[in-house]
């Protein structure tokens, strides 16, 4: 049955969405575009400052507002944490720590002090990951002997061969290439104040074993493999050391965009930047200038706050606001969305990326996520901003259509082996890579995902657009197969199996609804049985980590909205006993909005590297809201 709303609440939905609609359109920006904060934890901003003391830039920025910012962001516990009330994380309160040092705060200081004793009891720097050492060495902090050796000749692999860099994830490779001419040459850089942080080990710093872990498991011959590596650096026996090092350098100037950014995300810019300066460019090169400033662009400055995103979402952000805005009744030819619609249209990239190193002859068509990343679109973006396209009516609607063509047909042909799609390349699943040494965040590849192949087929069915049924019933096949035995979807991209399972429902719904009934049924059943008692939906990042705490967490706006746009797509036509949850899920939105027209939330619901580094979209508990809201206005009204 399609589930139908009451009467009663007709006049605080429709203020409801009236607010919500007032506010998304105040904080347009004049250009067109929405962009929001997108916040992280504090080892981006940390790592800025690592950066800024070793190009000996600090001074031109004003990083000593960092401190106010890394001051506020201790909790009480003495850490910091990976997401919001997660108890603190090792890693990042070691990062947090030293760049409080770096800009001046002594050991002495009482948060530090509290810092120090929460670090030491969860096992000091030898028990952090191998980024955090790594930043670490570059100021002689750890020894570069306790991290693993990269050969920078795997540059010069042949195409043909088993590995080449490409089968690494675009993040991945974009953070990894610059590293293999820093993790070669390992320099120590010199502070204008020398600095230990001896007090953060453990074991004491004279008894530290700079080694890699084992396993003892078969993946121990990573570690061996990684000793003889590390003779052969000694030796100087590494073949073709130079010639991969400048391969290496090459590539990370060929990937620089004008604005200066590389990969549009925060890490690969930084160590595009840390390998430039290792092979010792000037501070003023052009090349440089554009580098720092490409990281002032992602800095958000206050009165007494500075703080680094990890990356920007204009795009993802826009054709969102559009969707949501058009749903529930700006009219698809207003000027505001108008002009975001020829926003986006002139964000398409119709350049050739990595992607088409495995996808040849394929013309370029999709869009990415920042304002500037010809070499990186994404499938999830390009299949948001078509959907975003599509409800919104432009001047010109034929170069619409085109552009719209273009995406969709270099969408289809990034379909991966199993059926899905991944979210920027074609058959990137060498999941072993994620067992070497240096891989030790488990984010080395870009598989085909539940999440990203639901948003491509219901992409498919809102805009009634066509791929060969083969491809159609592949994805369909691969979805069911990834389908959870409790009935829920696993979200690669956001938190979690609230994320996964409503964008299944949404595609299978459109796509293919008496195929999947089972399925559907069984998604929307496991959704309501996870609801909170107030009506709302959350989920915990600690899902990823342990997967029975699924669909368990405190209610957020943007989990719930994304709960019930999940639900209302799986009723249509489906027989469930869902309606009382839809209402009181749309009461909860409805009782939890400000007076502005926004919904506040505090957790962290977006995903970047699950289990390693969580995200906040500070649109998401905004338009999400909305397009749940509008979705249930244009349900059946009940007698």
């Amino acid at each position: 049955m399609i589930p139908t709303k009451s009467k009663t609440t007709q006049p605080k939905l429709k203020q409801a969405i009236a607010r919500s609609q007032a506010h998304l359109c105040s904080i347009q920006n004049p250009d067109g575009y929405w962009w929001a904060e997108l916040e992280s934890n504090v080892t981006i901003t940390a790592e800025v400052v690592l950066l800024h003391k070793i190009w000996q830039t600090d001074q031109t920025r004003p990083l000593a507002k960092i401190e106010a910012y890394l001051r506020s962001q201790q909790r009480e516990h003495g850490g910091w944490e990976l997401y919001y009330g997660d108890g603190g994380e090792l890693s990042t309160s070691v990062e947090a720590y030293m760049a409080l040092r770096l800009l001046g705060v002594s050991a002495d200081d009482p948060a530090l002090v509290k810092a120090k004793k929460f670090i030491v009891k969860r096992g000091g720097i030898s028990k952090t990951r191998i980024f955090t050492k790594m930043h670490l060495a570059l100021i002689g902090c750890y020894d570069w002997q306790g991290l693993p050796s990269i050969p920078p000749s795997i540059m010069l692999l042949p195409e043909e061969s088993p590995f080449t860099i490409y089968e690494m994830s675009s993040w991945a490779r974009g953070s990894t290439v610059p590293l293999l001419i820093v993790f070669d040459r390992k320099p120590v850089f010199s502070l204008d104040i020398p600095l230990n942080l001896d007090e953060l080990y453990t074991e004491g710093v004279a008894n530290v074993r700079y080694q890699l872990p084992r396993n003892n498991d078969w993946t121990d011959i990573f570690i061996a493999l990684d000793n003889a590596f590390k003779v052969a650096e000694n030796f100087n026996l590494v073949p073709w050391r130079e010639e991969g090092i400048a391969a290496a350098e090459k590539w990370v100037l060929e990937r620089q965009e004008a604005t200066g950014d590389w990969g549009g995300i925060i890490p690969a810019m930084l160590n595009s930047l840390l390998a430039l300066r290792t092979l010792n460019y000037d501070v003023n090169d052009p090349i440089i200038q554009r580098g720092l400033t490409a990281i002032d662009n992602f800095a958000i400055e206050t009165e007494d706050s500075y703080r680094i995103q990890p990356c920007i979402s204009p795009v993802w952000d826009t054709a969102w606001c559009l969707r949501a805005l058009v749903e529930s009744g700006i009219a698809p030819d207003h000027p505001a969305l108008v002009k975001a619609g020829e926003w986006l249209l002139d964000k398409q990239i119709l350049d050739y990326g990595d992607w088409a190193v495995k996808n040849k002859g394929v013309a370029p068509g999709g869009w990415a996520f920042e304002f500037d990343n010809r070499f990186y679109p994404d499938l999830d973006d390009s299949a948001v901003v078509v959907m975003g396209l599509s409800q919104v009516k432009l001047p010109n609607e034929a170069r619409k259509r085109q552009a719209i063509a273009r995406c969709v047909n270099w969408i289809a042909t990034m379909q991966c082996k199993p059926g899905g799609w991944a979210a920027f390349d074609l058959d990137n699943d060498q999941d072993w890579i994620n067992l070497i040494p240096y891989g030790d965040l488990k984010a080395m590849i870009d598989p085909n995902t539940a999440d990203v192949t639901a948003r491509v087929l219901e992409m498919l069915g809102e805009c009634n657009l066509s791929m060969t049924e083969r491809r159609v019933q592949k994805a369909i096949a691969y979805l069911i197969n990834e389908q959870e035995a409790d009935g829920s979807w696993f979200g690669r991209w956001g938190v979690n199996y609230i994320y996964g399972t409503s964008g299944v429902l949404s595609a299978l719904s459109l796509i293919a609804p008496t195929r999947c009934r089972t399925e559907i049924q069984r998604g929307a059943a496991w959704l309501i049985s996870c609801q909170n008692p107030d009506g709302g939906w959350g989920e915990t990042c600690a899902s990823y980590d342990d997967p029975s705490l699924k669909g368990q967490g405190i209610s957020t706006a943007s989990q719930t909205a994304w709960a019930l746009i999940g639900l209302m797509a799986a009723a249509d036509g489906i027989k469930f006993a869902g309606q009382a949850a839809i209402t009181q899920g749309i009461e909860y939105l409805l009782k939890t909005q400000q007076p502005d027209g926004t919904w506040d939330e505090d957790q962290f619901t977006g995903t970047g590297f699950p289990c390693h580094f969580y995200l906040k979209y500070h649109l998401y508990q905004q338009y999400f809201p909305l397009q749940a809201l509008a979705r249930y206005q244009n349900l059946p009204l009940k007698n």
